[in-house]
């Protein structure tokens, strides 16, 4: 079976290890908004993003990836 590979902000997902997406929040120290990805093995991806419509577009984007 193919694995399916998901880019973005620099690192290549494989989709089928992500465990969880969280919620867009606003990010600490005024560094925009961000939502995180984990992976198997307790691995932790924060997706930052400069307005909360970057970042729940991203992160709606990732969910859609992950239902295909």
């Amino acid at each position: 079976m193919p694995t399916t590979v998901y880019e973005i902000q620099g690192y290549a997902l494989v989709l089928d290890k992500v465990i969880f997406v969280t919620r867009v929040f606003e990010a600490n120290n005024g560094e925009g908004f961000q939502f995180n990805i984990r992976l198997e093995g307790d691995t932790r991806i924060a997706v930052k993003c400069a307005t909360r419509a970057d970042a729940t577009m991203e992160r709606e984007l990732l969910i859609k990836a992950l239902k295909s």
